[in-house]
């Protein structure tokens, strides 16, 4: 819930407002789903769900291209490739609305300046709280990461298991989806392609 400035309200327990009528459809879901809103386990949850999902979807109130603003042109004449393996992130489909959870790695080619590496996972994380599909998440982060730092070259790659195929639908845990985006030098030259895919053991 905002109020007249654009903030989201917070109540006297310091915790987010919930507006009536989300409570509303969350507990009209839960009567579809075949269980009773008004059960003691159930009394709360529609409060909670709400919750949950303004902190799920945070990304929307922020634009991740901030966190590169602060670059850092000092670097002893380092001219190779900076990448951050491995970083954990969760996100959630677009046409389902359920969980994905993966790992990416994001590397770039520096041209003449850097930025913190915390900064990349922070680019990740606003983009990722957001109803996502994998694609789009993949290029997003590339894309933001291009036209805020200038690099030579970006890379993106992105692994993620999504709950809409495996807990649902064709129900098939254990499957991974991997997306790249690559951008610059990463794109257009063959053995630079070679070497960061390498660095991120893709």
């Amino acid at each position: 819930m905002e109020d007249d400035s654009g903030d989201i309200a917070i109540g006297d327990d310091g915790k987010i407002v919930v507006p009536n009528d989300v409570e509303e459809a969350i507990r009209t879901l839960i009567r579809w789903a075949g269980d009773d809103p008004t059960r003691e386990g159930l009394v709360d949850t529609p409060r909670r769900v709400a919750r949950a999902w303004r902190e799920y979807c945070q990304g929307y109130l922020e634009d991740p291209s901030v966190h590169l603003s602060r670059t850092f042109e000092e670097v002893g004449g380092y001219d190779e490739i900076v990448l951050l393996k491995d970083i954990p992130f969760q996100s959630h489909c677009e046409h389902h609305m359920a969980p994905i959870i993966g790992r990416a790695h994001i590397a770039y080619l520096p041209r003449d300046r850097v930025v913190g590496i915390s900064k990349l996972a922070r680019v990740l994380q606003g983009y990722a709280r957001r109803l996502q599909v994998q694609e789009r998440l993949t290029a997003e982060v590339a894309d933001c990461i291009w036209r805020h730092l200038d690099p030579i070259g970006v890379a993106v790659v992105i692994e993620a298991s999504h709950a809409c195929m495996s807990a649902r639908g064709v129900r098939t845990p254990g499957v991974a989806m991997t997306t790249s985006r690559m951008m610059g030098v990463f794109r257009d030259d063959d053995r630079s392609r070679k070497e960061v895919l390498a660095l991120m053991g893709c």
